[in-house]
């Protein structure tokens, strides 16, 4: 009989080809391929939410594949992810495919023993599972298309189209503004805390007691004042051991990882993305090359689990005892169950533990590696003994004053054979013996200051997410990617900062939904899909229980008028002042707009705005005041009747306006146009020269290239234009042995050779890259695109400079590039 495996991912068929015979033929899906269009709901309300499928424009040619390839195939069997998703996948591609007989089968790691284990007891698609996935994404589409719309329309106004609202990504959000609140109305409060250093016998044992106590009570010391007279007295003090108490303590192992622990080690000790970690997990779950073929070297990596199979805790235990010895081997870390955890899966674990790092090492690039590093012995580790460690507590007597000191060492290692010891995990106390005298070496008094509560980090926002049952482990990194590619937030030192944009959107979002931002209400909308999971409610009435306040909610936010300032009315006109919102924070605005443009910023003192500095000086095209605004190149003059006068200018040495400088003529007309003039330019890389017809020209050559020579003129200034062209890529002519540059023609981007016009020799752009040049990144130009909500950048054309989406082929939304005037810088 002829079999067929379809599988996600192509990396792994290569793995699967390497334990399995001839008999089966492997496809790969390549993941989602069927799922709701872009372009509109998809959720038929009057019909239980029956969602419309569509193939993508990719996943065509994936069904087209898939179908010539399990021709003549007596057996199919569909081994797609074992979660949700995959569940999802695997029903897609039985309606798809017309596969009513196929089998499914799941194995949490690729090995031999597990993938054989599985086809010897195939089942059936789990609807449970699939009907979880499509509530979810029915859910996620609802409240997603719903409120986005009329966030773009009351928030981002013309400039910030194609804001987004989600049930996850919206709480997870507003965890960052209300932290970002709770730092604005912290009080820094200070505090002493006082070193004393001495010595039984001679500098070498000298150590360091702290100040705990004064007359019996803890010391409480917040201001110099009060310190520097405790300073006084005890360096005047005598010193004598009061107590000596000892121990012995135990440091138990952590538990094999989960997802969200793996990605915080990773963000903590590699200083990973939460999307590389997921996506170089990705990678060793599939297989790597090694001189056994294709092997997969992790089990799946999206789990809330930290328990390990039998099989995995019987070979743990044979290599520690065999490596380290019998009185290394522990009885096994259990992890505390986290809120709303499935358990579906093992932990994150080696799928051998003889795969050790050092064995790995030659097959694996440095960030593979790494992380199979962290995962092998955080494996390992768990199933070893704890660390016993002796600790010595010395309370010292001096005077009224009391003192503590503590030291402890290591008596023997248990798990941190593996894990290694940190610094603090030796610190030794010299011998010392109740009622013994110590000499004073010198006393270090000094000042803190009580911190705010830090800005989530990736590694902690996963974490309190993970702690409030909101997302699950498959959810995570989307999440927090939308929050960025929607500029909501900022990552300063790798730590989540919200924009004015976000702290905007979770202000519109509480006043109007509320129901949606409650963390309770999220995670307990996360525990009834849950229940669908675990066959105990159809999912139809999940979402109806969900959709019928919300919609109800959505028709009285659409009808309502915007909420009147009460105690305030227009310093204009005496209306009413209004509610509204921006992508700069709140505002109020006269009722009478556009008769009465009057409008005042609210400041909730969380955010700093930039600020406008009035000035003293006036517009030398319509006298109206001039103020400062702070720009993307820096300060600036700008005219306070913008839009009608689009004066602009720099600020000067001295303060006052300095006209910016005008192009300078060469005198030369364009070769490439019919009535352009050459103007000396400046652009990022300094001078060159340019046409003066820019955008609708784009002839542009360096300073110093010879005008009468063709192959001088780029598409790009100094040189390289910001789509790569005139970049060296270090390839050779193989014609002519000469270096050739990128350049661009009517068909796109090109290898030219440098002897150019007497060497003609050309390369395909793809022998650049193969060469390890990158294309540079198309310039964002800060808008998302107005029709599905991404990322709009500008790019070249044939016809010059043009704002596109990066949907696409999705999107093919375009617009013309703004038109960049003579002389001036944009601001």
């Amino acid at each position: 009989m002829k079999k067929a495996i379809i599988v996600e991912s192509p990396t792994k068929t290569r793995t699967l080809s390497r334990f399995l015979g001839d008999e089966y033929t492997l496809l790969a899906s390549s993941g989602h391929f069927r799922d709701l269009p872009e372009d509109g709901m998809a959720v038929d309300f009057e019909n239980d939410f029956e969602p419309t499928y569509e193939i993508t424009a990719q996943g065509k040619k994936t069904v087209a594949t898939l179908k010539k390839g399990l021709k003549g195939a007596d057996e199919v069997f569909l081994a797609t992810d074992p979660d949700r998703e995959g569940e999802a996948i695997a029903w897609h591609l039985r309606e798809a495919l017309g596969l009513k007989d196929a089998k499914r089968i799941a194995f949490n790691e690729i090995t031999e023993t597990a993938v054989h284990e599985a086809l010897a007891q195939p089942g059936e698609i789990d609807m449970d599972l699939v009907n979880a996935q499509q509530a979810r994404r029915v859910l996620d589409r609802v409240v997603g298309y719903s409120i986005s719309p009329l966030l773009s329309r009351r928030v981002g106004g013309t400039f910030t189209a194609g804001l987004s609202a989600g049930r996850v990504q919206s709480v997870a959000l507003r965890l960052i503004c209300d932290r970002e609140r709770e730092r604005a109305a912290f009080d820094a409060e200070e505090y002493w805390s006082i070193g004393v250093n001495l010595t039984p016998d001679g500098e070498e044992a000298a150590f360091e007691a702290e100040l705990k106590t004064i007359a019996g009570e803890e010391h409480g010391l917040t201001a110099e004042e009060q310190v520097t007279p405790v300073v006084a007295d005890l360096q005047d003090a005598e010193y004598r051991v009061s107590e000596i108490e000892k121990k012995q303590a135990r440091r138990n192992p952590q538990p094999p990882f989960r997802t969200s622990t793996m990605q915080r080690r990773a963000s903590n000790r590699l200083r990973f993305s939460a999307d590389k970690t997921m996506s170089v997990a990705q990678q060793l779950y599939e297989g790597v090359e090694t001189s056994e073929g294709t092997v997969g070297l992790i089990t799946y990596m999206r789990t809330d689990s930290t328990r390990i199979a039998d099989a995995a805790r019987e070979q743990a235990v044979s290599f520690i005892g065999e490596t380290y010895g019998e009185n290394f081997v522990g009885p096994g870390a259990k992890g505390k169950e986290t809120k709303g955890a499935q358990d579906a899966h093992e932990a994150v674990r080696p799928t051998s533990v003889e795969h050790t790092p050092d064995a790995m090492a030659q097959y694996l690039d440095k960030d593979q590696l790494a992380l199979y590093t962290l995962i092998w012995k955080q494996l390992v580790a768990s199933q070893m003994a704890p660390a016993v460690v002796d600790q010595t507590g010395v309370d010292i007597e001096a005077g009224r004053y009391g003192l503590r000191a503590t030291g402890s060492i290591v008596v023997f290692p248990g798990f941190l054979q593996v894990m290694g010891r940190d610094d603090d995990d030796d610190k030794l106390l010299p011998e010392l013996a109740e009622g013994q005298e110590l000499k004073l070496l010198g006393v270090e008094p000094e000042q803190h200051f009580t911190q705010p509560p830090p800005r989530f980090t990736e590694a902690s926002l996963i974490r309190e997410l993970e702690a409030n049952g909101i997302g699950r482990p498959s959810t995570y990194v989307p999440t927090l990617r939308v929050l960025r590619n929607r500029n909501y937030v900022a990552l300063e030192k790798r730590q989540f900062a919200p924009t004015p944009l976000g702290m905007t959107v979770v202000d519109y979002l509480i006043d109007h939904f509320p129901e949606v931002m409650d963390i309770e209400f999220t995670a307990t909308v996360e525990e009834e899909l849950d229940t669908v999971e675990g066959g105990e409610r159809e999912w139809v009435s999940v979402i109806r229980d969900f959709y019928t306040p919300f919609s109800e909610r959505l028709d009285s936010v659409e009808k309502a008028p915007p909420k009147v300032i009460e105690g305030e009315t227009c310093p204009k006109c005496g209306g009413a002042l209004w509610l509204r919102y921006s992508r700069h924070g709140k505002f109020a605005g006269c009722e009478n707009y556009p008769e009465c443009d009057y409008t005042h910023d609210i400041d909730d003192g969380v955010l700093e705005r930039p600020k406008i500095e009035e000035t003293e000086y006036t517009c030398p095209t319509c006298e109206a005041p001039l103020v400062i605004r702070p720009g993307r190149r820096g300060r600036f003059f700008a005219c306070t009747s913008y839009p009608e006068c689009k004066y602009t200018a720099n600020v000067g040495p001295d303060g006052a306006p300095q006209e910016r400088k005008k192009a300078e003529s060469t005198g030369e007309a364009c070769p490439d146009c019919e009535d352009g003039e050459l103007l000396i330019r400046t652009g990022r890389r300094g001078p060159f020269i340019g046409c003066s017809n820019y955008p609708k020209c784009r002839y542009t050559r360096d300073m110093d290239a010879d005008p009468n020579d063709p192959e001088a003129a780029n598409s790009g200034d100094n040189g390289k234009s910001a789509d790569g062209d005139g970049d060296d890529p270090g390839v050779m002519c193989d014609l002519c042995g000469a270096s050739m540059r990128i350049r661009s023609g009517s068909r796109g981007r090109f290898l030219g050779c440098t002897g150019y016009p007497e060497c003609k020799g050309t390369k395909p752009i793809s022998a650049a890259i193969a060469a390890g040049w990158t294309p540079p990144e198309p310039e964002k130009t800060g808008e998302v695109c107005p029709e599905c909500g991404k990322d709009l950048v500008l790019r070249s054309g044939r016809r010059g400079p043009f704002i596109a989406c990066t949907g696409y082929p999705k999107c093919r939304y375009t617009a013309e590039a703004p038109e960049e005037k003579e002389g001036s810088d944009s601001e």
